[in-house]
């Protein structure tokens, strides 16, 4: 009896113990999950502090240096067009032109001519200084210019700092835009091919075509060499050493003397040329241009024969018989050099773009053939431009 009353009561000591086991093991799980849920939740700050301080940390670097040079995209390209949307060729092609205030309205026919000859999907590149954005702006917004896809993008005068010597008694004809040129893969930094045009300058066929130009394997540009192209056997003869390297670079400094260039070497015309800049990045040609205009401001390296001409001799250097070329028909130029018609109309017509570079610009209406380059301009909107036409007209005249 006293036995089985032993048994009863372990077994009855055990059927309690039981239920308090079961409430020990609960909240122990309990414990154990809260313990998972507070680690998990210190993960999931720890997370999302490194990513704000990351993503701080990138914004302060945009903000701080948005581009080594200065070059800050102001404008964004808006969506295609429904006049191009329709039978157009897919690919972007990208065309960056430099737009000073005293020069936009030439800027402006140049575009208008680009955009009027072509279904492709063309996207301008537009570089400028901070004093002409608000007019350029008005001028794109304000005509029939607005339906074309573009950027604008300010460049900064002193990037140029150290590399250009400047005349202090001649500052005011010193114009730093002529150098964006040089600045390619930072105005369109995805693009692996671009094209360069002067504002001087109206297109008369596809530029889609020019944009096709087969560059040869490691050739970063193709430029309109000035010894083979029909402009410079039509229209400028006697010219002398225009066309050659001893035109631009001065011989007699030892430090050109020693790149072993041939003094007759054919030059080219930088005013129009198709850029690779995969080749361009690879090779690091803004790097060694401007490598070549630091030299310059210590020793002098240009030629004098041709005054002005600061922006074509780092090239010469840089691409001396490493370049492709162009056709000539998409650069004929000297339209600017007289005031006199050196082309026939015929040859004028069959052109594929029409170049005035030289003394006489379009706007002034004493250059050649400045009714074919009215045809392309647009109206000034704020009539500033109407003014600066008439200033070049009077100091053509001169």
């Amino acid at each position: 009896m006293h036995w089985k009353q032993g048994v009863t009561a372990v077994f009855f000591l055990a059927g309690l113990q039981e239920p308090y086991a079961n409430k020990n093991r609960k909240m122990t799980l309990r414990k154990v999950n809260i313990s998972i849920l507070i680690v998990a939740v210190i993960i999931f700050l720890l997370v999302i502090h490194h990513n704000f301080l990351s993503l701080s940390d990138f914004l302060r670097r945009e903000l701080s240096d948005p581009s080594p040079l200065g070059l800050q995209p102001i404008d964004f390209i808006p969506a295609a067009p429904q006049r191009l949307t329709e039978e157009r060729n897919d690919k972007e092609i990208s065309v960056v032109i430099a737009a000073s205030d005293e020069r936009l309205g030439g800027a402006i026919a140049a575009m208008n001519s680009i955009y009027q000859h072509t279904r492709s999907n063309v996207v301008f590149h537009i570089v400028t200084l901070n004093d002409t954005v608000d007019h350029l702006r008005m001028w794109l917004s304000s005509t029939p210019l607005k339906n074309m896809r573009y950027q604008i993008s300010e460049f900064d005068p002193r990037v140029l700092e150290g590399k250009v010597q400047v005349d202090p008694q001649k500052a005011d004809t010193f114009k730093p835009l002529t150098f964006a040129r040089f600045y390619l893969p930072n105005l369109v930094p995805h693009a692996e091919k671009v094209i360069y045009v002067d504002d001087d300058v109206i297109v008369q066929d596809d530029i889609v075509e020019l944009y096709n130009t087969a560059l040869k394997p490691g050739h970063a540009a193709a430029f309109s060499d000035d010894c083979d192209s029909t402009s410079s056997k039509v229209a400028v003869r006697g010219a002398g050493n225009q066309y050659n390297y001893i035109g631009f670079l001065d011989y007699k400094k030892e430090t050109i003397r020693k790149l072993a260039m041939k003094a007759n070497t054919c030059s080219f015309n930088p005013g129009v040329f198709v850029a690779n800049l995969t080749e361009w990045k690879l090779q690091n040609i803004t790097k060694q241009l401007e490598k070549w205009m630091t030299l310059n401001v210590v020793e002098e390296l240009y030629s004098k024969t041709l005054a002005g001409s600061i922006t074509t001799p780092p090239l010469l250097i840089v691409f001396y018989k490493q370049h492709s070329s162009i056709d000539p028909m998409w650069n004929v130029r000297h339209l600017g050099s007289s005031a006199g018609k050196r082309y026939s109309p015929q040859f004028v017509k069959a052109a594929k773009l029409l170049h005035w570079n030289g003394h006489f610009k379009p706007w002034g209406r004493t250059a050649s053939y400045a009714e074919v380059w009215e045809k392309w301009y647009v109206p000034d909107p704020t009539g500033k431009f109407n003014l600066i036409r008439r200033h070049s007209e009077a100091y053509e005249a001169k």
